[in-house]
This record gives C-alpha cells, sequence and structure tokens, in this order.
C-alpha cells in the first residue's frame, strides 16, 4: 500500500482513496501518473491505493 499526501505527485495511474485519520475512507479518486494529488477538505487526511 502506498500513502501519499495531498500536494504529492502521483506515481503511477489509479483509484486513490481518501482516508482520514482514524482510517475511516471519506471519497475515492481516479488519478493519472504525474498529477498532483488534490487538496482534502479535512485536516489529517492521505490517500492511499493497493487496495
Amino acid at each position: 500500500m502506498t500513502k501519499l499526501d495531498c500536494g504529492d505527485t502521483c506515481p503511477r495511474t489509479g483509484a486513490y482513496r481518501l482516508v482520514d485519520g482514524r482510517g475511516k475512507v471519506l471519497n475515492t479518486i481516479y488519478v493519472s501518473a504525474g498529477e498532483t494529488m488534490p487538496p482534502a477538505e479535512h485536516r489529517g487526511c492521505h490517500y492511499e491505493t493497493g487496495f
């Protein structure tokens, strides 16, 4: 599983889950390689892939 923060560059094309600090999945997005991970509405969130 890869964890990315908002503003990081996406390493590979695919679906990424937005996860809060408690591990709750808030959203799933599709991002292409080389794009910047979008900002989150909540603090303490990160993106995960490999699910």
